[in-house]
């Protein structure tokens, strides 16, 4: 299959997805990831993090795609819109730990002419997942995806080590993901 191809059918999928077929999501979601998790580990070693970061960036683009979805123009390619969620996430995270990037405004110049289509529909479907989380996860969670704080900042807040604050992170992100796939495999 070429790389065309998959991504139309990839962008067939999301489409469905947008209009609520929770099979054609999960076909979709299934597909991409391998690719995600690829491009997490390429951008990892371009920009000199570790390999083992690339999980974690996966998990949060998946978070990312769930929560943004409804900002992918269906009219364009979805490659670059998953390349550009892989890219942000992969930045947020080197961040996150202390490391400055920088890049080209080439890079990000097709990012910044997009409207911003959020709507509150994702953001109370986040919340309500979100609810179903335990304290403290719940928390770290709102706090690092939605607010865009930091680990130092949202351990400073919890009152809670930085170390302890990854690892409910990445809990509650697996977590988040198993209530997802409960929900979507009740709705076939």
């Amino acid at each position: 299959m070429t790389y065309s191809v998959r991504e139309e059918e990839w962008a067939g999928w999301m489409r469905s997805a947008i209009d609520g077929d929770a099979q054609a999501y999960h076909r979709f979601l299934s597909a991409v990831a391998p690719h995600l998790r690829a491009m997490a580990r390429r951008r990892c070693e371009q920009f000199g993090a570790s390999v083992s970061e690339a999980e974690d960036v996966v998990q949060e683009v998946l978070l990312a795609i769930h929560l943004k979805r409804g900002t992918w123009d269906p009219a364009r390619p979805i490659g670059p819109w998953l390349s550009t969620i892989v890219r942000n996430k992969l930045i947020d995270s080197l961040r996150r730990r202390g490391r400055r990037v920088d890049i080209p405004i080439d890079d990000v110049v097709a990012t910044l002419e997009a409207e911003d289509q959020t709507g509150n529909l994702e953001r109370l479907d986040a919340e309500r997942m979100l609810e179903r989380l335990r304290y403290p996860q719940r928390d770290i969670v709102r706090s690092i995806s939605m607010e865009g704080n930091g680990i130092r900042e949202t351990a400073a807040m919890l009152k809670m080590t930085e170390g302890a604050v990854r690892v409910a992170l990445h809990r509650a992100l697996k977590s988040l993901a198993a209530l997802y796939r409960s929900e979507t495999s009740e709705d076939r």
